[in-house]
């Protein structure tokens, strides 16, 4: 609904969930599909032999897709290569941006076995989001609710011209536990119709100055695994919704304007059935490769011991630091370094610094896996603006 507030302007304040929903067999189809596709990755990832090895390299692509909804360009080889050295300033500020999307990501999922998705960790993450980022300490309140207006619109949009204006500052305390509620009681919704409804009021109360989309696009993950829907964290939607990010906007904001709830949850069904199916295709190209390269370690003679532990290492990261692996493993250089030279050898990883110290090293193949299918990134249609 649309309040007029002290300060004289319209604000939307939604309608607690759940709303009415109307249940037919063509909805009740594709819920059934979505469900089977992600139960189908799930499965996969029960039988994972070292689930770790997949896991990092979905969070890398999440970050990087969620962050480009927002205009917030990285490269994956630009992301590796700074947490491969992050003592030292990334080349463009974005980078950090999505590595630290990465982390809050992880916190996320690291946190859940002791905390459940509320305010407080949601705060947290948020402070992790948008840390040492441009004027991040300053204008945007890292890990604190916004205690101001803001709007979203086309770039350059004044406040009366805004598309959509989410609850003044002191509504937020009660929209934000209608939602909190919301999540942890029992109600009858499918998981997945429930996981869409509280990702569309999260993003419709817009609790921060920035960051809301991403912390909303990061709480779907979680809130799934919560839920014991994944067996370990592979399925995110962020590139389904870069893939179709005008219908993202369109779709959300229409669930505002004219409660067009059907329209959004018959489109988020539709992301988790794809991104499951391709989730499970990329699970599976990047089992085979790191079989294939395990499949060479065995049949080399007399492979240096640390040959295996760098294999596991490229596959969470496929830069390399020799000096880095030293410290993080407690390996001695030479060990260290026979390792990663037997990899040169059989053509896994290369050298591309070309500098006598502190070299690093990347395995390309594995890079190229871990990127997946790409598209050129488009601007977003939508500019979050903030009053003061």
């Amino acid at each position: 609904m649309c309040r007029q507030t002290l300060g004289g302007y319209w604000a939307f304040i939604p309608t607690p969930l759940p709303p009415k929903l109307d249940l037919d067999w063509d909805l009740a189809g594709l819920i059934s599909e979505a469900d089977r596709a992600m139960a189908e990755l799930s499965g996969a990832g029960q039988l994972l032999p070292n689930p770790h090895l997949l896991i990092r390299p979905y969070l890398r692509r999440e970050a990087i897709l969620s962050s480009r909804i927002e205009n917030t360009i990285t490269e994956m080889e630009e992301l590796a290569l700074f947490e491969a050295q992050p003592e030292t300033e990334p080349t463009r500020p974005d980078v950090r941006e999505v590595a630290n999307y990465v982390r809050a990501l992880e916190t996320g999922l690291d946190r859940m076995a002791q905390l459940p998705i509320s305010s407080r960790l949601i705060c947290e993450l948020h402070g992790i989001l948008l840390g040492r980022v441009r004027g991040g300490e300053t204008s945007k309140t890292p890990g604190e609710y916004r205690r101001s207006q803001n709007w979203i619109g086309r770039p350059g949009a004044r406040f009366e011209e805004a598309t959509f204006v989410p609850p003044p500052p002191e509504e937020l305390p009660s929209a934000l536990g209608a939602w909190e509620n919301y999540l942890h009681v029992e109600s009858p919704e499918p998981v997945l119709v429930k996981c869409a409804l509280q990702h569309y009021q999260f993003e419709a109360i817009h609790p921060f100055l920035d960051g809301n989309g991403r912390i909303g696009r990061l709480l779907i993950t979680l809130f799934l695994c919560s839920r014991g829907c994944l067996s370990q964290p592979l399925l995110y939607l962020s590139g389904f919704f870069d893939e179709t990010r005008d219908d993202y906007y369109r779709l959300l904001l229409a669930v505002s304007q004219r409660g067009a709830w059907r329209d959004w949850i018959e489109y988020f069904l539709r992301g988790v059935r794809q991104q499951a199916r391709a989730a499970l295709t990329d699970t599976q190209a990047i089992l085979r490769l790191y079989e294939s390269q395990r499949e060479t370690l065995s049949q080399a003679r007399r492979p240096p011991q640390t040959a295996a532990i760098i294999l596991d290492e490229l596959m969470a990261n496929p830069v390399f630091s020799v000096t880095r692996f030293c410290r993080k493993k407690a390996v001695n250089f030479p060990s260290a370094n026979k390792g990663v030279q037997f990899w040169v050898k059989h053509g896994l990883v290369r050298e591309f610094t070309g500098r006598k110290r502190n070299r690093l090293y990347i395995a390309d193949e594995i890079l190229r896996c871990m990127a997946g299918p790409t598209r050129p990134s488009t601007p977003a249609r939508s500019e979050e603006k903030a009053d003061g």
